[in-house]
């Protein structure tokens, strides 16, 4: 039995996600904004039929919003996570197998289903996510992932196919007429790097880099390269990832809600940041080895005093335990800070990660297996009374109460679904 994957893709996600709790939005244009309410992240189609695009600065449009009255929201992504676990559960038994590839999109195995009823397939799959979630989705159906992506862009820009489009009862002729409107900086997998390379080889189209030399791709793409090649020919070469792989490295960095100027209150940030970035590390079962800590100050305010740095620090053994990466951070973080600047952004990465079981303990006795263990209960149980009760509900003093440097979101939307004391309550007349 060949292959068949369906790509179902969350349509402008961030805004569904606010309409499904606020049935008033649905005919008025929204946007969603970055941290500290900055830039737009995500928007509505009448939204974008007035001229806004994402990643435009919120003061460049301030005018335009006010004009057409258009719904502001801070970033809520406890929100959109909860929302985006609904979506997946709704999807599971659609599929023999599934890769969630996004917070928005995941890749269904569809090949038990006969080729001739996959437009249906897909059909019943929109329907019943927008029934259950309340999210619209678009389905895309093809042999390989490459070609799922392919199909989107097509249906994304074609509102013939309602959202769903399936690939699968096309010839190579017809095929390839829909690859030749295809450019090739849409097609997955392709940066603007290649773009320029391939533009200057004559390669404008999908269809154009099917029938592309595959000895000269490989020579000049790479494997990636030729393996999208081999996709747009219909033959898989990118597998369903049913597990998400390890992190190799994990960052947590944001840039702040107000300048910090103080070493306490960098202090704050920095610990919160590698809290946030241990419990990503547990998640995964894994432990860190080295830990890298910068400090910048805001370079779009010339008028003030510029200064940005960078430290790393090994640690003793790997860990992923919060007090003793927070020790080390805080240590590196005060080598670097300076006096007399505003900060406006300050991170944690952690690299040189390994698995939980590749730890080995120290021969003369300095780390034991048994303060590895309590390391590991304690660390435990606060995760648990955090994922029960909410984040923070037990945290590390030097992460501060306060926190006055936390993100500007001023136009947060209820956390409908992950707070009891937001949670919607319905009144009956």
């Amino acid at each position: 039995m060949s292959q068949m994957l369906a790509l179902v893709d969350c349509r402008h996600f961030y805004v569904s996600c606010e309409r499904v709790f606020n049935a008033s939005l649905q005919t008025r244009p929204c946007l969603v904004l970055s941290n500290n309410d900055g830039c737009i992240v995500a928007l509505s189609d009448d939204a974008r039929a007035l001229g806004l695009k994402r990643g435009m600065p919120l003061f460049q449009c301030r005018e335009l919003v006010e004009r057409h009255g258009i719904q502001l929201f801070s970033s809520n992504y406890s929100l959109y996570q909860a929302v985006s676990d609904r979506v997946m559960r709704v999807l599971l038994p659609f599929a023999r197998q599934m890769e969630p590839y996004s917070i928005d999109e995941a890749f269904l195995d569809v090949s038990h289903v006969a080729p001739d009823a996959l437009l249906d397939y897909g059909r019943a799959i929109r329907a019943t996510v927008l029934r259950q979630t309340g999210i619209p989705t678009s389905v895309s159906i093809a042999p390989t992932k490459t070609l799922c992506k392919i199909a989107h862009e097509i249906a994304k820009h074609s509102p013939e196919y309602r959202d769903v489009i399936s690939l699968a009862r096309l010839s190579e002729y017809e095929l390839d007429r829909l690859l030749a409107k295809v450019a090739i900086e849409d097609v997955w997998g392709i940066g603007p790097r290649y773009t320029q390379r391939l533009r200057l080889q004559g390669i404008q189209t999908a269809r154009d880099l099917k029938y592309a030399d595959l000895s000269w791709v490989r020579r000049h793409l790479s494997v990636v390269g030729a393996r999208t090649v081999l996709e747009l020919h219909g033959q898989a070469c990118i597998p369903l990832e049913l597990q998400a792989r390890p992190k190799k490295g994990i960052m947590h960095a944001k840039t702040f809600g107000k300048p910090a100027e103080s070493l306490a209150q960098l202090e704050e940030a920095v610990a919160t940041y590698t809290a946030r970035a241990a419990e990503k590390l547990r998640r995964q079962d894994s432990l860190a080895t080295c830990v890298h800590v910068f400090v910048r100050t805001n370079p779009f305010q010339h008028d003030l005093p510029q200064y940005a740095n960078s430290i790393s620090r090994r640690l003793l053994y790997p860990t992923a335990f919060t007090a003793d990466v927070i020790a080390a951070a805080l240590e590196a973080l005060r080598l670097i800070y300076r006096p007399g600047y505003r900060y406006s952004k300050a991170g944690v990465f952690f690299s040189q990660i390994v698995p939980q079981s590749a730890l080995q303990f120290d021969l003369f006795g300095d780390y034991t297996l048994s303060e590895h263990v309590r390391k590991i209960r304690l660390m435990c149980v606060i995760d648990l009374l955090n994922a029960w009760f909410g984040r923070d509900t037990v945290f590390f003093g030097s992460q501060g109460i306060a926190r006055e440097w936390q993100m500007r979101r001023t136009m947060l939307s209820p956390r409908a679904v992950t707070s009891w004391e937001e949670i919607m309550v319905v009144y009956a007349d």
